[in-house]
C-alpha cells in the first residue's frame, strides 16, 4: 500500500464520463478510497467547460483537484476539452488523467502533445478498474503535491 501524507485541502474530483456505467464504479473506487471527499459527474465536453469555467448552473462548482476525462464524448470531445483546459491560464494547473476505453496510439500520442498527465486504457476487469481507480486515487490526491488553487 501506498503512503501518504496527510495534507488537509479538500480532494475534489471531476469525472468527465458519458457512460453511466464506467462513472458509477469510478465513483465507487474513488469512495472506497477515503481520499475523495467530493465527486462530480459531467456528461460530455461542454459540460465539463461550464463546471470548469463555473458558469451557466455551475457557479457553486468546487474547483477540481484531479479531472478524470474520456476522451470520446458527446458535443465535445476529450480532445477539445483537454486542449481548452492546457490553454487556460488558471485551468492548466489541473492535473487531466485520460480514462478511455481507446487503445489506439494515435490518442495516446495526442492526449500527451496535448498536455496530460497521464492515459490509461479501462480495463475490462471490474477488479482491475476498482484496482486503478484506486491506485489513482492514492497517487494523485495522496502522494502528489497539487497547487490549492
Amino acid at each position: 500500500m501506498i503512503s501518504t501524507q496527510a495534507n488537509h485541502a479538500v480532494k475534489v474530483l471531476l469525472l468527465v464520463e458519458d457512460n453511466g456505467a464506467d462513472a458509477r464504479l469510478v465513483k465507487e473506487a474513488f469512495r472506497e478510497s477515503n481520499i475523495v471527499e467530493d465527486i462530480s459527474v459531467v456528461g460530455d465536453g461542454e459540460e465539463a467547460m461550464m463546471f470548469l469555467h463555473r458558469t451557466n448552473g455551475y457557479q457553486d462548482a468546487p474547483r477540481p483537484s484531479l479531472v478524470l476525462l474520456d476522451l470520446n464524448l458527446p458535443r465535445k470531445d476529450g480532445r477539445q476539452v483537454l486542449s481548452e483546459i492546457n490553454s487556460d491560464r488558471d485551468l492548466k494547473r489541473i492535473p487531466v488523467i485520460i480514462l478511455t476505453s481507446s487503445r489506439a496510439e494515435e490518442d495516446i500520442r495526442t492526449s500527451y502533445e496535448l498536455g496530460a498527465n497521464c492515459f490509461i486504457t479501462k480495463p475490462l476487469d471490474f477488479a482491475e478498474f476498482t484496482d486503478i481507480t484506486r491506485l489513482l486515487a492514492e497517487f494523485w490526491l495522496g502522494v502528489v503535491k497539487l497547487p490549492e488553487s
